[in-house]
């Protein structure tokens, strides 16, 4: 069985894959329109709320949430679908934790070697920010809790509903897509977006994308767990700006004036294919056109 057959080891019942999504969009769509009809500055509230707590503070104040979701879509799988926390993860008969660990290190380094290049290229947009023991309790709250929301986008999108849409309209496009565009839409809400512009969205979108194909072409999310991981996970202790929505006591603080230009297309149409080349390689994929495009059959149908 493939990935998305997985659900089917799991009660169905297309009411029970509707209630956490509903819930989650919701309150992200409501968030999104207070910011609008309110006028909100997120970038202004942030600065506000991190001169009132401080940083550490308010980064797990902002991470909980993301925690407790990932409790409530394993709790959910596994007691009202019935369906095991293992086949929510992967095709295989249990989880793959290296292949966590080899994604994770290698998006981890990718990332780590590029910001040393453009520090060493351009130093002027670096400030050292490093304060030790600051540091220190930065990274084992950002060891701790930034896996746990990493691990909540991807059981979510990669997992719940790349399993339930898949399932309810027979296809791997269209949870393909959907989870995609809505991921990248999601971050509509960030700072970052508010600074630099939809066009941002053009990289989370993106992104949805490359988690998806990993996902569909691994049959199961162990890579997509440690990319995602290490990519926020990495870009918190290492580097921090006044602009994003990731403001902590990290190794380096960017100073320069955000622009749009090279580093929003690169990953996503040079960096991330390359990856994928990696992963393919590596993990010998093959039959690209079925497995993100071909159907989804119940275990009865297949011959």
């Amino acid at each position: 069985m493939n990935y998305i057959q997985q659900a089917y080891k799991g009660q169905l019942g297309m009411w029970k894959y509707l209630i956490i999504p509903i819930l989650f969009f919701g309150l992200m769509g409501l968030n999104f329109m207070a910011m609008i009809l309110l006028d909100l500055d997120v970038e202004k509230i942030i600065q506000t709320e991190i001169e009132n707590k401080g940083a550490t503070r308010f980064l797990i104040e902002s991470l909980i949430p993301f925690a407790v979701g990932l409790v409530v879509v394993l709790l959910w799988t596994k007691f009202v679908h019935q369906q095991s926390i293992t086949s929510l993860t992967t095709s295989r008969k249990k989880i793959d934790w290296k292949r966590v660990l080899f994604a994770f290190l290698l998006w981890g380094t990718i990332t780590t070697f590029f910001l040393l290049i453009d520090y060493i290229s351009s130093s002027e947009n670096y400030q050292w920010n490093f304060n030790l023991s600051k540091f220190l309790i930065l990274l084992v709250i950002a060891i701790v809790l930034i896996p746990l929301q990493t691990s909540f986008e991807e059981y979510l999108f990669r997992g719940y509903l790349m399993q339930g849409l898949g399932v309810a309209t027979k296809t791997r496009w269209v949870p393909l897509f959907f989870t995609s565009i809505v991921f990248g839409l999601l971050h509509i809400s960030n700072p970052e977006v508010s600074k630099l512009g939809y066009e941002l969205l053009v990289y989370y979108i993106g992104t949805g994308f490359f988690l998806g194909i990993i996902t569909l072409m691994d049959e199961g999310l162990e890579l997509a767990l440690g990319f995602h991981a290490a990519n926020n996970l990495f870009t918190a202790l290492l580097v921090t700006s006044s602009w994003t929505v990731f403001q902590t006591d990290s190794v380096l603080l960017d100073v320069s004036e955000p622009t749009l230009g090279a580093d929003v297309y690169v990953p996503v149409f040079v960096i991330f294919p390359l990856v994928l080349f990696v992963f393919s390689k590596k993990y010998k994929w093959s039959h690209w056109k079925v497995k993100l495009f071909g159907g989804v059959y119940e275990p009865q149908e297949i011959k």
